[in-house]
């Protein structure tokens, strides 16, 4: 059966096709979706976020870390009401998908895929750096550590994602503990004159100790603020695999912003003021130097090396989903959507995996870093453009949990959402460019083959189908 919609065409494919593509329902509560938030983020504490004190000093790098997070908040909670409203595995995408069309779905789908394949090759590249750093099996070239990162932790998930998240689950909260003990070392050796020890570019407007580089250092500073919390929004991607999702999800979500808040702000003053903002402003390992040699800094590097491995974990299970989802509805080809006997979508998995592996042997963390930082700012603007256009056109539908503020604090979100995807051309044009052109050829491919075989009776799509339903009843 094909059907028409607008300018795109849908079929309904048999129960068989939908039971190739399951996954296991029921694997976590709100407390392991919190523990997956705060994976796909904490990597961020230990290393990137510091490369902004090169383009902002610690003023510009501060005041873009609380708009940051500003914007961070207000996304989550609009985030929190859209996953309890429309809980599927597409998370994003399937928000889009609902408020703006197929077209909007995909495109709010594919740049959270370049975000997710990216960002994973931007930690491989920091977790080298530490590896290195601690002479582990004597390793000097990265790209080994990359490839035994990627064969390990995607064969891991392959095996179910119930044990993945407890595996997660662990690591994480050893990285946490790791942010604990370098808080206790490094309020020892703070100096405030290392916060502003940069020198200042007399040429800058507005430029100062507290802002060496000027006001237009700020904006530069915003893409690495937001590695302080990028890929949090990842945490409605596990929706389907969530017991009773309308609740666990907001509560998980909200739950690990909490705690990165804590972690951002905690991390970014004591790193800068024990290490010194232009020390630490290229480091690889910045809260490791910042201790420097003592065996304090030698614990705080092993467990370093534990943060960046469950972010770089837990964003191969959201790459993952995301490309599930979207596979599963047609939008890309269908056979990467296959799960396994244990339930875990295999070469979802696997492809992206390769790609990013490809794009981490350049050994350029800072470049990927902000690939993936254009991603994830371009899908928040997206996502919550999808918030506004609900609240909008159905101020009925059912929602468990609504954003405090409805559309205001979502409009927050877009407007520093906005700015920040003009900040990635700031600050490396090549990256955004070239992810740029990524994102056009996945339109492309949209365009001219995948919008005439989309899935009906995908569950993204009949969210959609079923609301366009009721409108036209009314």
């Amino acid at each position: 059966m094909t059907t028409s919609h607008g300018a795109v065409e849908e079929h309904l494919e048999s129960a068989g096709y939908l039971q190739k593509r399951q996954l296991k329902s029921g694997s976590a509560g709100w407390i392991l979706l919190a523990g997956l938030g705060v994976s796909y983020v904490v990597s961020g504490d230990y290393s990137g976020w510091n490369f902004g004190l090169a383009q902002g000093g610690f003023g510009g790098l501060a005041i873009a870390a609380v708009v940051i997070a500003g914007m961070y908040l207000a996304l989550v909670l609009g985030m929190a009401e859209l996953s309890s409203a429309l809980p599927a595995a597409g998370g994003g995408y399937t928000f889009a998908r609902r408020a703006l069309g197929p077209w909007g779905g995909f495109a709010t789908g594919t740049a959270i895929l370049i975000e997710y394949a990216i960002a994973p090759a931007a930690i491989a590249t920091f977790i080298g750096a530490y590896v290195e750093s601690l002479g582990l099996f004597g390793i000097t070239d990265g790209w080994w550590v990359y490839l035994a990162a990627y064969v390990l932790f995607i064969g891991i998930h392959l095996s179910g994602v119930g044990e993945a998240l407890k595996v997660m689950f662990v690591i994480t909260a050893i990285a946490l503990v790791g942010l604990v003990i370098f808080a206790a070392f490094a309020a020892g050796h703070f100096d405030a004159t290392n916060l502003t020890n940069i020198p200042v570019d007399a040429d800058a407007a507005g430029a100062s100790t507290f802002l060496p580089h000027g006001y237009l250092g700020i904006w530069a500073a915003i893409p690495f603020a937001i590695w302080f919390f990028l890929a949090i929004e990842g945490v409605p991607l596990a929706a389907e695999e969530t017991a009773n999702p309308e609740r666990n999800v907001p509560r998980g979500i909200i739950a690990a912003i909490t705690v990165l808040l804590i972690t951002c702000a905690g991390v970014l003053i004591l790193t800068t003021g024990a290490g010194g903002a232009e020390q630490m402003s290229s480091s690889g390992n910045p809260l490791v130097e910042a201790l420097g040699n003592g065996t304090a800094a030698k614990v705080v590097n092993y467990i370093g090396l534990a943060g960046l491995i469950a972010s770089f974990f837990s964003i191969i299970y959201a790459y993952s989903r995301q490309l599930f989802a979207l596979s599963r509805a047609g939008y890309l080809p269908t056979r990467l959507s296959l799960t396994n006997s244990r339930k875990a979508p295999t070469l979802a998995l696997i492809v992206p995996g390769v790609v990013g592996f490809l794009l981490s042997l350049t050994g350029k963390g800072a470049l990927l870093l902000n690939m993936a930082v254009f991603g994830a700012a371009l899908s928040y603007v997206l996502m919550m453009v999808s918030h506004i256009v609900l609240r909008w056109r159905e101020p009925e539908m059912r929602r468990p949990y609504r954003t405090p503020g409805g559309a205001i604090t979502t409009g927050f979100a877009l407007v520093i959402a906005v700015l920040a995807v003009i900040a990635t051309f700031l600050v490396d044009s090549v990256a955004a460019l070239s992810c740029l052109v990524v994102f056009a050829a996945f339109m492309a491919y949209f365009a001219l083959y995948s919008r005439h075989r989309l899935i009906a009776n995908s569950p993204d799509e009949e969210f959609a189908m079923l609301a366009e339903a009721e409108s036209e009843l009314k």
